[in-house]
C-alpha cells in the first residue's frame, strides 16, 4: 500500500497529493478496498479505518505473530500480505493509550462471521464466486412485482437455500423481484435484521456469503431480480465495536435508536466511505439488482452533498463501468419529492420509495382502526388521493404531526412509488402481529389485494399474504445482554402504546415468538387459502397482460370517489385500451355509475364471482357482463370488478394453477 502512495506522490506537488487523497477515498468502483480482498497473485490486501487507534495489527488464528499495519492518511491502516488466505479467521488488534490493553475486534468490513458478532472474522475471496448470470438484464423498475421475504421465517429451514427452494413457486405466482429483509450480521440467530452491526457480512445462520451468491444466481436464472434491504440510518447495539475504531456516530443529532450515524461531523469522510463501499459491494460483488434503504428520513446529513446523492453518483459510476443497471429504493417518511428527483434537478436521485400512506389509507378504507398514525386518514378520500397524487399529504395540515406536511410530487412517474396492503413493519409493529387475514373478511382481503394490483405504482406483497397466512409476524430478537433484552421489551411496549389500551406485547426475546412467526406452507393446500392464492395469481396475470394496468402512467388516470357510499372508481388507460376498476368497500351492494361517453365495456374480472368463493350463489345479482358508459351497475359488497374496452384483440390468458409440490413444506 505504501509503495502505491509513494509512486503517486513522488513528484511532491499538490496535484500528486490530491491524487493520493483520491486513491485513499476510494473513488474507484471496480473493486472493494476496505476490509480484506485478494489480489490476482493471491496476496491479501487489508485496509481498515481506525483513526482512534495509535497502532493496528492483524491477528490470524493459528499464526502466533500479529502482522502490523502501516498507518496512512485520514485514519486508514493498510497491509498487503501472503499470510492471510481465504477461509482464515482473523481479528484486528487495536492499540490505544499506552496504559490500556489492546482490543481484539472483528473487521468492520468483514464478509463472514461464522461465530457471530463477537467472534473472529473470516476472509472471503469474492473473486472465486462462479457467476452464471452473464446474460441477465435487470428489467425496468416499472415492471417489478416485488415479494418481501424475511429469510428466517419464510421457510422451515430459515436460510438462503430455503428461499431458493421456493423460487419456482414465486415464479408461478407471477413475482419477478424478491426483496430480502436485512441480512447483515446481527446478534444471535433470529432478528428482523435491523440490528445488524457488521454490514458487509451475510448472516452466518442464513448460510453466509456463498449461499447468498448461490441464491442470486438461482434468482437470475429464473428471471427474477433481487432487492436487498440495507440499513444506513443506525447500527445495532450488541456486538457493535465500531466506536473502538472511529467516530461512526455523532452526538450532534439523535434518532429513535440513539446517536445518529456520523455523515457530516468530524471524521465523517471515513463513515461515508464505509456506507458507499458497502452498497457497491452488494451490487458489484453479489450482483444484487436493487437496494432498499431503510428509513432514510432518520439519516442526518447537512453537509454540502447529501450521502444519498453521493451514493447515487457512485452507483451510476458502477453502472457505467459494468454495464449493469442497479436501482436504489428508499423508505422515506418525508413526503419530499427531492429524495426521488434526478440529480440534474438537484434531487438525491433515488429510483423509488415505499409509500406507507397508501397502505394507511387502504386499511382505513377497508374498515381498519383509526388509532396512532392511522388517525390522519379518512375513508375513500385519502385512498383516492393516493392513487392520484401518490402522497396523501402534500402540504395539508396533519393532525397527528400537528403541522402542515409534505410537498406535491407532480413530476415523478408511477414507477417511483411502491405500494402494498401489508409489509413487515405494518404487521410486525402491531401488538399481536396480526396479518390482514386476521383483521378483515375474506372478501375484503381480495378487494385490498386488487386495490394494490390495479394501482399505477409498483406493487409489493408481503410473504404469505397471497394465501392469507394466519400465523402472526411478530418482532423478535436474540440478544445475550440481559439489560439490552429488558430495554427492548420496555421500548417496544412504550413505542406502540398509542395504538393499544393495556396488555403486553409478545416477548421479542422468546424463541416461541419467533416460531409463531413462521409461514405455514401447508395452508395453500386448504380452503379458502388455495382459492385466495389462485386469485392473486390470476390478478397478477391480468395486471401484466392489460396495457392500461402495466403501464404506470399517473397522467392517464382518473379516480372518482364516493365517500357516502364507500365506493371508488379508478379509470386507467393506455392509448385506446381502457380499464375501469370499480371498488365497493361497503358491506352492501352499491350502484356505481360509469363515466359518461359512448362506449361499451366488457367485464374482465369480478372478485365476487363463484370461483373466488364470492357471493354468486347466495348474494345479490352480479355485475353485468357488458355495460354502456353512463349506466349505474350493481357491485357486490367488499368486491372489485374490472371492466375494459379497447382490448378486443387481446385475450386475457389465465396462468395454469400452481402445482401443489411447489408450495408443500420442504
Amino acid at each position: 500500500m505504501n509503495e502505491q502512495l509513494e509512486v503517486v506522490a513522488e513528484g511532491g506537488g499538490r496535484w500528486e497529493e490530491e491524487r493520493a487523497d483520491e486513491w485513499l477515498f476510494g473513488q474507484t468502483t471496480d473493486r472493494r478496498q476496505i476490509g480484506v480482498s485478494f489480489l490476482a497473485d493471491g496476496r491479501a490486501q487489508v485496509m481498515v479505518w481506525a483513526p482512534r487507534a495509535s497502532w493496528v495489527a492483524l491477528a490470524i488464528e493459528g499464526n502466533p505473530d500479529s502482522l502490523p499495519l502501516d498507518k496512512e492518511k485520514f485514519g486508514y491502516w493498510c497491509l498487503t500480505t501472503d499470510q492471510l488466505r481465504p477461509g482464515d479467521r482473523y481479528r484486528f488488534v487495536l492499540h490505544g493509550p499506552e496504559d490500556a490493553p489492546p482490543l481484539y475486534r472483528p473487521d468492520p468490513a468483514s464478509l463472514a462471521q461464522p461465530e457471530g458478532v463477537h467472534g473472529p472474522s473470516q476472509a472471503v475471496d469474492t473473486g472465486l464466486f462462479y457467476w452464471e448470470d452473464a446474460c441477465w438484464i435487470n428489467p425496468p423498475l416499472s415492471s417489478y412485482l416485488i415479494y418481501e421475504i424475511h429469510t428466517g421465517t419464510f421457510t422451515p429451514e430459515g436460510t438462503f437455500a430455503g428461499i431458493e427452494q421456493k423460487l419456482d413457486y414465486l415464479k408461478a405466482l407471477g413475482v419477478n423481484a424478491v426483496e430480502i429483509m436485512p441480512i447483515a450480521e446481527f446478534p444471535g440467530r433470529r432478528n428482523w435484521g435491523y440490528d445488524g452491526v457488521l454490514g458487509f457480512a451475510a448472516h452466518h445462520a442464513y448460510g453466509g456469503a456463498k449461499a447468498l451468491h448461490h441464491l442470486v444466481n438461482a434468482c437470475h436464472y429464473r428471471g427474477m431480480a433481487v432487492v436487498l434491504d440495507v440499513v444506513y440510518n443506525h447500527f445495532g447495539p450488541e456486538g457493535n465495536y465500531l466506536d473502538d475504531f472511529g467516530p461512526y456516530l455523532t452526538d450532534q443529532y439523535q434518532t429513535p435508536w440513539g446517536k445518529a450515524v456520523n455523515f457530516d461531523d468530524a471524521w465523517s469522510d471515513g463513515v461515508r466511505r464505509y456506507v458507499i463501499e458497502n452498497a457497491l459491494m452488494w451490487l458489484r460483488d453479489f450482483h444484487i439488482d436493487a437496494l432498499r434503504l431503510d428509513a432514510v428520513h432518520a439519516i442526518k446529513d447537512f453537509g454540502p452533498v447529501h450521502i444519498l446523492r453521493e451514493l447515487r453518483q457512485h452507483v451510476d459510476a458502477l453502472t457505467a463501468s459494468t454495464g449493469r443497471t442497479h436501482y436504489l429504493i428508499v423508505e422515506s417518511d418525508l413526503n419530499d419529492p427531492r429524495v426521488i428527483s434526478p440529480l440534474a434537478e438537484q434531487g438525491y436521485g433515488m429510483d423509488a420509495q415505499w409509500v406507507d400512506e397508501f397502505h394507511h389509507a387502504l386499511r382505513v378504507t377497508g374498515g381498519g382502526e383509526r388509532t396512532g398514525y392511522y388517525a390522519d386518514f379518512q375513508k375513500i378520500y385519502h385512498l383516492s388521493k393516493s392513487y392520484i397524487d401518490a402522497y396523501a399529504y402534500d402540504g395539508q395540515f396533519s393532525a397527528v404531526r400537528q403541522k402542515r406536511f409534505g410537498l406535491r410530487a407532480e413530476r415523478n412517474p408511477g414507477h417511483q412509488f411502491i405500494v402494498f396492503s401489508q409489509n413487515h413493519d405494518q404487521v410486525g409493529n402491531r401488538k399481536g402481529g396480526e396479518r390482514s387475514s386476521q383483521l378483515f373478511s375474506f372478501d375484503m382481503l381480495k378487494l385490498m389485494a386488487g386495490a394494490v394490483l390495479v394501482s399505477p405504482f409498483i406493487p409489493m406483497l408481503f410473504m404469505g399474504e397471497e394465501w392469507g397466512e394466519t400465523n402472526p409476524f411478530f418482532y423478535f430478537v436474540h440478544h445475550s445482554d440481559p439489560a439490552l433484552i429488558r430495554a427492548v421489551r420496555e421500548g417496544r411496549q412504550k413505542e406502540f402504546e398509542a395504538f393499544y389500551d393495556g396488555g403486553q406485547m409478545p416477548d421479542p426475546q422468546s424463541r416461541s415468538t419467533f416460531r409463531q412467526s413462521n409461514l405455514q406452507w401447508s395452508l395453500p393446500t386448504q380452503e379458502p387459502h388455495q382459492t385466495l392464492l389462485r386469485y392473486y395469481q390470476c390478478l397478477i396475470a391480468i395486471r401484466k397482460q392489460l396495457p392500461a394496468l402495466h403501464h404506470l402512467s399517473r397522467r392517464h388516470l382518473r379516480a372518482l370517489p364516493d365517500e357516502a357510499n364507500q365506493t371508488l372508481v379508478l379509470h386507467r388507460w393506455h392509448t385506446d385500451a381502457h380499464v375501469l376498476c370499480l371498488m365497493n368497500f361497503s358491506k352492501e351492494t352499491r350502484l356505481i355509475p360509469l363515466p359518461d361517453g359512448e362506449h361499451r365495456w366488457q367485464k374482465l374480472f369480478d372478485s365476487s364471482a363463484e370461483e373466488w368463493q364470492g357471493l354468486a350463489r347466495t348474494g345479490p345479482s352480479p355485475s353485468p357482463e357488458s355495460v354502456l358508459s353512463g349506466e349505474a351497475i350493481p357491485v357486490r359488497p367488499e368486491s372489485l370488478v374490472l371492466y375494459g374496452r379497447g382490448h378486443e384483440r387481446l385475450h386475457v390468458v389465465m396462468p395454469p394453477a400452481i402445482p401443489s409440490p411447489l408450495f408443500m413444506p420442504t
